[in-house]
Parts: C-alpha cells; structure tokens; sequence
C-alpha cells in the first residue's frame, strides 16, 4: 500500500538528531509548514504531536487531503484531546476527545480500543480498517526491550503474508527504515504495544 508518510516534525531527516538533543526542534528550517504561529510554538509541540501525525497520513491516503500538523493540534486541542498542565507539561492524546473530532471534523468512523490484543488488532487490519496503536516509542530500535508499554503512537494500515508481520508508519522514527512501512513480527511489536488505541474503520 502507497500510504504517504509524516513524521511529526517536518525535517524527517532530522528526527535522530532531535530525539539525541543534537538539535533542538527550533533549527527546524521547515518548521512554518507545520501551522505553528512561530518557532517557538512549533518546538513546545512537535515532540508531543505523534497522534497528528498518525492523522495527517490517514487523511493524505484516504481523503487525499494534507493539513498542517499543528492545525489538527489545535482543533483536536478544542476538543480536549490535549492538555497543558500549569507547570506547561503536555498531556495527551486523550483518545475519546480525539475520537470526537475526527468524527465532527472528517466524518470518519472511529472507536476507542482498550485490552486488545495484537492478534485482535492484525483482524481489523485484515478488513481493511487502520489502527493507531499505542506502543513504547522505543520501537524505533526493536532489538531492545522497552521498559514498559505504551506512550507513543504509530499508525498501523497492513500485515504481510504469510507470517502476519505488522506493517506500520512510525511518526518518530529516526531512519528511513524505522520511519516508513516498518515491518514487525506480531510477537516483536507486541513488546511495545499497550493493547489500546484508535481504530478507524475503512470508508463504505
């Protein structure tokens, strides 16, 4: 499947560089394509926007539709499905606030999961339904063993036969491998993944 990839910053060649601190998300040169007003805005909410992300690519492949990242922040934002504490610490995707906008906003048909399991989500894969999982965002590096599950969100449109290997894109991969159509034995990816997330059902 020819599903556009976004990653959640805008220089996808840069994400190593970020996530090691190497680069601060405000050397971003391509940071206006995001929506944000200025840099700043842009560096506070990038690293926080995997869920848009994971949007962004579902309505590119769907709709053929590509909104900036940072506006579908702030709409779903209006919704509740994100937070900004007093000490302006994010919190967030909530799940049902984001389920609520992308309903009102892009007509989609869309269901918070809770406790399902990997094989249960590749069945919904299988019908040609999309699932944007929660996972460890360690997975970028299967080899290792996450310290726990969940946290991040990667968006899941296929598995491959035979075997049923996962086949997701993931917004904070730091290589073009670990970014685009990542494919994962189901028993690897469920190392880091949380058993929970959106599924959004395929258009009738």
């Amino acid at each position: 499947m020819n599903v556009p990839y976004f990653a959640q910053w805008e220089s996808r060649d840069l994400v190593a560089d970020f996530l090691t601190g190497k680069l601060d998300s405000s050397e971003d040169s391509l940071w206006r394509l995001s929506g944000a007003e200025n840099v700043e805005e842009y560096a506070f909410w990038s690293p926080n926007i995997c869920g848009m992300a994971c949007l962004k690519m579902h309505l590119a492949h769907t709709k053929h539709q590509v909104f900036p990242t940072l506006e579908l922040m702030k709409e779903c934002r209006g919704y509740g499905g994100y937070k900004v504490d007093e000490e302006n610490e994010v919190s967030g995707l909530y799940y049902f606030p984001f389920v609520s906008y992308i309903q009102d906003k892009f007509e989609l048909s869309a269901e918070v999961k809770e406790n399902i399991p990997v094989n249960e989500m590749i069945d919904y894969i299988e019908k040609g339904h999309v699932f944007i999982a929660s996972v460890h965002p360690s997975i970028r590096t299967p080899d290792q063993i996450p310290p726990r599950k969940g946290g991040h969100l990667v968006y899941v449109f296929a598995q491959e036969t035979p075997g049923k290997k996962i086949i997701f894109h993931n917004p904070s991969g730091h290589t073009p491998a670990s970014q685009e159509n990542v494919c994962l034995d189901r028993e690897i990816f469920n190392r880091f993944y949380a058993q929970r997330g959106i599924l959004i059902k395929a258009e009738q």
